[in-house]
């Protein structure tokens, strides 16, 4: 069964109203740790706690404002008393928009992770399905030697384990909060109520800052999704080869009454892999917006702001989306070991080429007069279609240095992949029969 895809996670967490509850909860954590250091009278602290947050009224006062901030902090004000004058004290914007930002990646993240780890254990397990599946390995696209079809998903689980480091890496510098005021002099607040609200959080207070969260920790977490999503577009690319019809060793799952073409009814198209690759070239874009939201005027400007409402989302959207049409691609992946088969015989013993070459020269002869030797041989197979075993059988000048027995023993496809089980073990997956 092909997986359907339902984001509901990842839409709560980029969802308005999650956003401005979140630009609550820290008001009323500065509050909070206002009242703790003796600004905020215990009785207002209990009537502010009871503060809602209104977003009809909200908008209705931006449409007069054009500012969010003023036009959330109203619309909270005004439905409270004279303790409504505690809201927002000694902040500016960023203390707010920044901590909470911080907050809304990291539930992003979370997801991500679970994502990451439930495409890891696909690969995992189909790895170690199709450790002994003989498949020709390609290099340049053109046959090259013989490796196995769970060797190549085992490198792609390695890879995916490298995402999951690196993404708990981005997530440690992402997890820092500001509350430090206009240009970060601590001017109108002070560091204790900083850390007094990010321990609250469970943030790290940001050791030092200007208005904003310096921007080359949320280019570290755009560009660490970008790369997650270049290894699912290399995946993908992998599989789309795979299941072309002049190779056809693999092919993402199809399902009953599913039509590929509205023309042509044979066609089978790996159009959800082809998803992944377009999705990923869309988050590999943000990350260079994420590069240039670095670089701000003086103490802060503007222009990062609204890039930001769209890269940091729709990464998160995007990644989330196709790392679940990926894992599913896994899960249900047709595999063709016969077809992996005739492919590797399809070139005529020409993948023993290495192995011949070796032979000659522990017999003694030259490196280069034996490559000279078995390319000569190997030119006219692939020119002429003659096979390339028989060709060796029949030259005399191989003949004279390897006998019929020793070169039999040339052409045994086990030979490239004794040490499969040796690879595995490295990984820590104990396989062996």
């Amino acid at each position: 069964m092909i997986p359907r895809y339902s984001l509901p996670g990842m839409k709560s967490v980029w969802a308005d109203e999650n956003k401005y509850q979140k630009w609550l909860k820290i008001e009323l954590a500065v509050c909070e740790a206002w009242t703790q250091l003796g600004i905020i009278p215990y009785e207002d602290m209990a009537l502010l706690n009871s503060a809602q947050l209104d977003l009809p009224r909200m908008e209705e006062i931006f449409q007069e404002t054009h500012h969010d901030m003023t036009a959330f902090t109203r619309s909270i004000t005004e439905k409270l008393g004279p303790e409504g004058r505690w809201i927002h004290l000694g902040l500016t914007s960023n203390d707010v928009i920044d901590t909470a930002a911080a907050l809304q990646i990291i539930d992003a993240i979370n997801i991500i992770e679970m994502d990451l780890n439930s495409l890891s254990n696909a690969l995992q397990s189909s790895a170690i399905r199709y450790k002994d599946t003989t498949m020709m390995g390609r290099t340049h696209g053109v046959h090259a030697e013989p490796i196995t079809f769970g060797l190549k998903l085992a490198i792609w689980h390695q890879e995916v384990l490298r995402h999951i480091q690196r993404l708990n890496e981005a997530k440690s510098g992402i997890s820092v909060g500001k509350i430090s005021g206009a240009v970060g002099t601590y001017a109108t607040v002070s560091p204790e109520l900083e850390e007094r609200v990010c321990l609250q959080l469970g943030l790290q207070p940001a050791p030092i800052s200007n208005q904003i969260i310096q921007r080359d920790r949320h280019a570290h977490l755009i560009t660490t999704l970008a790369l997650v999503a270049a290894s699912l577009e290399k995946f993908a690319t992998e599989i789309r080869h795979l299941q072309r019809t002049e190779v056809r060793e693999a092919e993402e799952p199809f399902e009953e009454g599913q039509t590929g073409s509205s023309a042509m009814p044979h066609k089978r198209n790996p159009e959800l892999s082809e998803r992944v690759c377009g999705l990923a070239r869309l988050i590999r874009g943000h990350s260079i917006t994420a590069l240039e939201n670095v670089a701000l005027w003086h103490e802060r400007d503007i222009s990062h702001s609204s890039a930001e409402r769209i890269i940091i989302p729709d990464s998160f959207f995007a990644l989330n989306y196709i790392l679940n049409i990926f894992t599913g691609i896994i899960h249900g992946l047709r595999v063709y070991p016969d077809r992996m088969w005739q492919n590797l015989e399809s070139s005529r013993g020409l993948v023993f080429s290495q192995r011949t070459l070796l032979a000659l020269i522990a017999k003694g002869l030259s490196r280069e007069s034996a490559y000279k030797l078995v390319q000569t041989n190997a030119m006219l197979s692939w020119d002429q279609g003659f096979d390339f075993r028989e060709l060796l059988f029949s030259d005399s000048a191989v003949g004279e240095i390897l006998t019929r027995e020793e070169l039999e023993e040339v052409f045994d496809y086990s030979y490239f992949t004794r040490h499969t089980d040796a690879i595995f073990n490295r990984l820590g997956w104990r396989t062996e029969k």
